[in-house]
């Protein structure tokens, strides 16, 4: 049996070689009306271990299940986490930086609560 290859419509080849010959005129200068966009991409996230996610979970002062919630992961995976029997891949990595850094960006509401951190969920877009 042979498998039947899709093929690019006409339009959409014409599309793309159009696109592509505007790259190579906007390469050599030719195109000042287009516009190059560059940005960094972050260095990946550092490991954490499972002290630090306790560490973490523990001072915005979330229960497991809230933590869960706002990573959107399961509840048994932050224990997982933090029992040290499963690591965070690189995604949850990212968003547990992201927690750390701007908790307020993961929790929608950050508050000060007898000068210790306490995430709250937003419940103003609710």
């Amino acid at each position: 049996m042979s498998k039947s290859k899709k093929r690019m419509s006409d339009g959409a080849f014409s599309e793309l070689v159009e696109g592509l010959e505007e790259l190579v005129e906007h390469a050599k200068g030719n195109r000042p009306d287009l516009r190059t966009t560059t940005f960094s991409i972050p260095d990946p996230p550092e490991a954490m271990g499972k002290d630090q996610i306790v560490e973490l979970r523990t001072s915005l002062r979330c229960s497991q299940a809230m933590f869960a919630k706002a990573l959107n992961i399961s509840k048994r995976t932050v224990e997982a986490w933090e029992q040290g029997l499963r690591e965070p891949g690189d995604a949850s990595l990212r968003l547990l930086e992201i927690a750390r850094k701007h908790p307020s960006v993961m929790f929608g509401r950050v508050v000060r609560n007898n000068g210790k951190t306490v995430a709250t969920p937003d419940t103003a877009n609710k």
